[in-house]
């Protein structure tokens, strides 16, 4: 579950950056995976997903969000859960050192 605890007031300036993202004309399963998606499918369609974010001009907007709320789901940022949990795995060694 993603950690909101910490975010900003719900005030429109703070989130008004979605209203600009490429996947609000998109159906929100292609950036979801299905519980039982596995393997090359879910492989295609992150890739799929990830293109849309490649064409997004909000795309660092939506990765720092993700990554500050803890996001465990879905391609945000043109990064999947588990590119985003490495990332943070990353930042927190380096921020220890």
């Amino acid at each position: 579950m993603a950690n909101i605890a910490h975010l900003p007031r719900p005030i429109l300036q703070n989130y008004a950056w979605q209203t600009q993202g490429v996947c609000r004309t998109v159906d929100p399963e292609s950036f979801f995976s299905p519980d039982s998606e596995r393997g090359a499918r879910r492989s295609r369609r992150e890739a799929a997903a990830k293109a849309l974010c490649a064409q997004c001009p909000v795309v660092r907007q939506c990765l720092e969000y993700a990554m500050q709320v803890n996001e465990p789901h879905g391609v945000w940022g043109g990064l999947s859960s588990n590119e985003r949990q490495a990332l943070q795995s990353r930042v927190r060694r380096a921020t220890a050192s």
